[in-house]
């Protein structure tokens, strides 16, 4: 009798309507329907400690970064287990400087050295860096089942050609959910001249926000309960791996760079004066999203327009809190959001700023930011319509589950091309991430783009009974100096990651003869490791 992979055996239980659960969940114990519960708004807020390269060379920055378990203290008093980039999570940020040789700019080398061991049913654990947002090689994409065994560990390469928030998490095949909500996900800040000599707020102004949501054991371990492989949610709202932390704040700009590092929640952020209502007018300035600044600033005031940011999204807004006296509270909040279920109000109210200082500067904020150039469609541009549905228990694009065996569309380098994403039904929103490249949205549902989505993306919020028209040049970002065409196989899924470890997940090729993403630079064991 044949063998079945693990993979496979998942597969049919999922098309004969069977309960089998993936190895990795966790069912929620009747004991524990709730998370501990703990005072909002009485811990600090911390900022993930910066990496520093372990040598830099004149064009190339190296770091490395190993993975392993470690218990820590997130809940007050309880110890819990997470799976962390240096033994943190969130890990460690990395800010680069990019953007040209000849402006200062350099590559990054980064090495990941996987030393997690075995997971709870005595499985190795395997993993692979996605660097989301990156236009890397193949090879150093991440892709799905290029896989860095326990115990081998991998160099990746970065060109860091665009300033943006980026960030690194794992992406192995089935397991992203459990490995990302276990810990691995960390920031990556890119940064180059142009930007850096703006008048925007820098140094301790210029703040990551990650948030995630995460389920608690009564002894503080995690719960990964997927809710019948649909969604994963947790009842305690992190940033940067603090619950509902506490910021004391100066009256001046700030800059606060968001990114959603949730499994499966969407937030509808606005400012509220108050923490369990909303006040009018408040204002969240934004600035930039996933590939970089906007072309000029947005201004969203409460609560009637709310900054709305997907799984995997990244968001820099400004919250200018010199508009508040001394002595003030000020909340984010996430005001709910459609096509999900995320009826826990405890995810309402994540964080808290009080303004304890008057500040000796603030910066005036600059009317226009960095120019984003519309992508120039051709008469006899390429179009191509990708539905993203669930039918017989499984999630599927155009009808098909992942196979790295098929590619779904093969634009030559340089080609435009037109995609429509789909979204044909109600209950879920399918947030999707397109790798190697950023795009520009044309229209949701005919109707243009809000006005903090017209910069360049990489992820695309699709709601209920919506389509998405974007458009993308493939093979690289621009005509810089970075080098010749990127060809070979990238994928494209939803960021809902329980969706995506459930095989709503396809690829595309630009060209042909391109690096394999799998065999073009494996990873080796640690007995071969050399110094970076």
């Amino acid at each position: 009798m044949m063998e079945l992979s693990r993979r496979e055996a998942l597969q049919w239980a999922l098309v004969g309507g069977g309960t089998l659960l993936f190895p990795w969940t966790i069912a929620k114990p009747a004991f524990a329907q709730f998370s501990p519960q703990i005072p909002r708004f009485e811990l600090p807020f911390k900022t993930p400690p910066v990496l520093n390269p372990v040598r830099s060379d004149r064009d190339t920055d190296y770091y490395e970064i190993t993975l392993e378990k470690a218990s820590v203290e997130i809940l007050p008093g309880l110890t819990t287990e997470i799976w962390g980039y240096n033994g943190i999570t969130p890990g460690p940020t990395i800010r680069q400087r990019g953007g040209t040789q000849s402006s200062g700019g350099k590559e990054s080398v980064v090495r990941f050295i996987n030393k997690l061991g075995m997971d709870a049913q005595g499985e190795e654990i395997l993993t692979t860096t996605h660097l989301h947002g990156m236009a890397s090689l193949p090879q150093y994409d991440g892709y799905a089942e290029d896989y860095i065994p326990y115990n081998f560990f991998k160099d990746y390469f970065y060109p860091n050609d665009r300033a943006a928030t980026l960030w690194y998490h794992d992406h192995a095949l089935d397991f992203t959910a459990r490995n990302v909500y276990m810990g691995l996900a960390g920031m990556y800040i890119v940064e180059d001249e142009y930007e850096l000599d703006l008048p925007l707020p820098k140094g301790e102004y210029d703040l990551p926000l990650i948030l995630q949501d995460k389920q608690f054991a009564v002894d503080g371990s995690l719960i990964v309960d997927d809710n019948n492989q649909k969604s994963i949610y947790g009842d305690v709202m992190l940033v940067n791996g603090v619950p509902w932390p506490r910021l004391s704040v100066e009256r001046r700009k700030y800059r606060f760079r968001i990114l959603n590092a949730s499994a499966s929640r969407n937030y509808h952020l606005v400012l509220s004066r108050y923490q369990e209502a909303q006040s009018l007018g408040d204002e969240i300035i934004v600035i930039g999203s996933d590939g970089g600044l906007l072309g000029s600033p947005v201004f969203l005031k409460a609560p009637f327009q709310p900054l709305r940011v997907a799984m995997a999204e990244r968001y820099e807004i400004i919250i200018d809190f010199s508009e508040y006296p001394l002595g003030s509270q000020v909340y984010l909040r996430n005001i709910g959001f459609t096509g999900t279920i995320d009826v826990d109000t405890r995810s309402h109210t994540l964080m808290r700023f009080d303004v304890v200082k008057n500040a000796s500067d603030d910066p005036e904020l600059p009317s226009v930011l960095r120019p984003v150039q519309p992508i120039d469609i051709p008469a006899n541009v390429t179009y191509r319509k990708f539905r993203f549905e669930r039918n017989n228990g499984q999630w599927k694009i155009n009808n098909k589950t992942w196979s790295k065996e098929r590619v779904d569309a093969n634009p030559q380098p340089g080609d435009v091309e037109v995609w429509d994403l789909v979204n044909p039904g109600s209950g879920w929103v399918h947030p999707i991430h397109i790798h190697l490249i950023d795009m520009q949205m044309l229209w949701r549902n005919g109707l243009p783009p809000r006005p903090y989505e017209r910069g360049w993306k990489d992820v695309f919020h699709l709601g209920e009974f919506e389509t998405v028209r974007v458009v993308g040049r493939f093979g690289r970002r621009d005509e810089s100096e970075f080098g010749e065409f990127i060809k070979g196989k990238f994928m494209m899924h939803c960021h809902n990651l329980v969706h995506e470890d459930h095989s709503m997940m396809t690829q595309f090729e630009v060209g042909e003869g391109g690096d394999d993403p799998i065999t073009g630079d494996p990873a080796k064991p640690i007995e071969e490791m050399r110094p970076i």
